[in-house]
């Protein structure tokens, strides 16, 4: 019995310091921030209801992140059942970001990322932003590495088209990458 509540409080704790990283990502894919909140509140929900299940808490990241993603995936089917998620668009009009990005160049960047289909962009964030590894990604979606690497490449190439006219229209130098 103290067992189980020492593994609680552990769990609680360790989930309230995801909760960013979460939110971050959930703003990511929505481009929403209240659904955002929703959808981290759904998530640490079912982690709490279904911790048993977590085996090893190294992958505790990891598992979050697959319960957002089917939490995300859950709220597109009750929105839209016949929605085609890849030819989706996604657009941020109120995230936490945007009132953060001093730089012109940050906002541009993140706007392009936002408007990725949402297999491209959660494949793009998760690899780039998160820096899990492509199996993991793979893990995290249900999807194979083959198509984890196919997304990752065509959201990349994307980007590049996207970042090169920004990089001529307004005469940007160089970018850094934001963790």
């Amino acid at each position: 019995m103290f067992s189980q509540y020492f593994r609680f409080n552990r769990l609680d704790q360790q989930l309230s310091e995801h909760r960013a990283k979460l939110h971050r990502m959930a703003v990511a894919w929505c481009g929403d921030s209240a659904l955002a909140d929703d959808l981290v509140q759904d998530t640490l929900a079912k982690a709490l209801e279904k911790q048993e299940q977590l085996k090893d808490e190294a992958r505790l990241g990891a598992w979050l992140y697959k319960i957002l993603h089917n939490c995300w995936m859950e709220h597109l089917r009750t929105q839209k059942p016949t929605l085609d998620i890849d030819e989706m668009e996604l657009s941020c009009t109120d995230c936490p970001e945007k009132h953060f990005a001093d730089d012109q160049l940050a906002t541009q960047v993140r706007i392009a990322v936002e408007s990725l289909p949402v297999s491209q962009c959660q494949v793009m964030t998760l690899v780039d932003l998160e820096g899990y590894s492509y199996e993991q990604v793979a893990s995290i979606l249900d999807i194979p590495i083959g198509t984890v690497m196919s997304r990752l490449s065509r959201a990349r190439e994307t980007m590049k088209k996207r970042l090169q006219g920004i990089r001529q229209t307004d005469n940007v130098h160089y970018l850094r990458r934001v963790k």
